[in-house]
């Protein structure tokens, strides 16, 4: 039995790490992650997780795991930033209020589909004009969903959150734990 992180992200790496477990093949999925018309945050993450699983080719007793995480801003989907220039309005929207984070995980082996979603709240401070420019020059920006890290520099700007801090960096890790668990991959905790 092999298991097959469908997702080229060092922090979803870095998280099954914790729980002891080491993916034995990464594949990063390559889908369209474009939101259908009208599409609401938490069915698009759901969505799109699921197209990731079933993008990921495997073996009858491997064990792929799949995970996509959404920024939203009540019904508004942020995704991740095109440009700098995307990123600051992505970020000053975000300042100064409560938005949510979004990620879904799904495990398939063999016909058998496990699947959960992590919903959390997360309130960002208002960023001054200095530090939203540091911020963009930094490009931690690239590639994150509503333009931010809570790992990283971006932490400095979220004063509460509400929910599984990793699940916002992109894999609850309880969620995840369970779900491997219940495909038979465990970890060394």
């Amino acid at each position: 039995m092999r298991l097959i992180l469908g997702s080229g992200s060092p922090r979803r790496k870095e998280i099954l790490a914790s729980l002891g477990i080491v993916p034995d093949a990464i594949i990063a999925a390559d889908v369209d992650e474009t939101p259908q018309k009208g599409e609401l945050p938490r069915p698009y993450c759901e969505r799109v997780t699921r197209l990731k699983l079933d993008a990921i080719d495997a073996g009858p007793d491997d064990v792929v795991l799949t995970a996509d995480t959404t920024v939203a801003l009540g019904r508004r989907i942020l995704g991740k930033p095109e440009t700098a220039g995307q990123a600051a309005e992505f970020l000053l929207k975000l300042a100064g209020r409560r938005h949510t984070v979004i990620t879904a995980v799904a495990v398939r082996k063999g016909a058998r589909v496990w699947t959960r979603t992590s919903v959390s709240s997360v309130k960002m401070k208002r960023l001054s004009d200095d530090e939203l420019n540091l911020y963009l020059a930094s490009g931690e920006w690239q590639g994150k969903a509503g333009g931010y890290a809570i790992q990283g520099r971006g932490g400095a700007f979220i004063p509460w959150i509400e929910g599984s801090y990793t699940g916002i960096m992109g894999l609850p890790a309880m969620e995840t734990a369970h779900l491997l668990n219940a495909a038979g991959i465990r970890g060394r905790l």
